[in-house]
């Protein structure tokens, strides 16, 4: 692949099942980016993507960037210790440092993710030395220390690998990939490849301020107490008010969930043959349509207040 310096590479894994959530991250991405800033995406496909799906792809990112799509059957053991929860696309990013030689640096981003802010912007300022990433640290709940124990990360310094800002050089200096390997070969990690990462880049990670990948337990309210315990009142605020949202949870293409409506206000900016790939209940898509006027949403989200409050309360 021919490397243009001012590209950013953003490399982002995914199965076809996911075309119209990863159309609708990237579209996000771009319309929050510095106007100068052009993209590389890398798509790393557990199967070739149909010829119109990348067609559809390119159209959308235009003059802005430029894809790379890479069919990696085959390419992990079948020793890889996959979790029924996933796929095998999320174990594609530990082998990037040699998929990538021609890369010093990239960012990895899931799919399940809508930006608010510029990736350039983070991809151009940060400088990661002689660590190996930088990423967001999750603020361990209660009942994620035994977990914590398990793979030997002291509680708020598992990071979260849904967004990671990669130092393939370093990584490639130090023979990771095979160590990443190996490591993923251990069955039951709960988090197989992110388990591995935090095990064995431990100490060589720069922790990023949390709204670069608000994860779920980071918008809900009653875990507040719990991330106040590894940031600040001010994060928090923060990430309310503009963090890049990463639906770790529930997806809001298939249900109603945390911040649902700013999912679907990418969603509906999607030109029509692409928003036509996405097969939706009717009754969901009625929801998403009534959550992007004001009284909808008004009356949606006061609704969902008034029932937090009387679960609490019950508790």
């Amino acid at each position: 692949m021919e490397v243009v310096s001012e590209d950013i590479p953003v490399v982002i894994a995914f199965t076809p099942n996911y075309f119209v959530p990863v159309a609708t991250c990237i579209s996000s991405v771009l319309r929050n980016a510095d106007e100068d800033a052009r993209f590389h995406f890398i798509c790393l496909l557990t199967e070739a993507l149909p010829e119109h799906m990348q067609q559809l792809l390119n159209e959308l990112v235009g003059e802005l960037g430029r894809f790379t799509f890479m069919d990696l059957t085959g390419t992990l053991s079948a020793d890889i210790y996959v979790d029924p929860k996933y796929t095998i696309a999320a174990s594609y990013r530990l082998l990037l440092p040699d998929l990538l030689p021609q890369y010093d640096k990239v960012l990895y981003i899931d799919c399940d993710m809508i930006f608010r802010n510029d990736l350039s912007e983070l991809y151009h300022r940060v400088d990661l030395d002689d660590n190996y990433m930088a990423g967001v640290f999750e603020a361990t709940l209660e009942q994620q220390l035994a977990h914590m124990q398990v793979i030997g990360c002291a509680p708020g310094t598992y990071i979260n690998s849904g967004l990671l800002l990669m130092n393939l050089k370093k990584l490639r200096e130090d023979g990771m990939v095979a160590k990443f390997l190996e490591a993923a070969t251990q069955e039951g990690l709960e988090f197989p490849d992110q388990d591995v990462i935090n095990q064995l880049c431990k100490g060589r990670i720069i922790g990023l301020p949390p709204f670069w990948n608000s994860i779920r337990t980071f918008l809900l309210p009653q875990y507040k107490a719990d991330f106040l315990r590894f940031y600040t009142e001010q994060d928090w605020q923060t990430v309310q008010r503009k963090g890049n949202v990463h639906y770790t949870g529930p997806k809001p293409w298939k249900t109603f969930t945390v911040a649902f409506d700013l999912w679907w206000r990418y969603y509906f900016k999607l030109p029509k043959p692409m928003q036509a790939l996405l097969i939706i209940p009717t009754k969901l898509s009625l929801l998403a349509k009534i959550y992007q006027t004001f009284l909808g949403k008004t009356i949606l989200d006061g609704t969902r207040a008034l029932y937090r409050k009387l679960k609490r309360n019950e508790g």
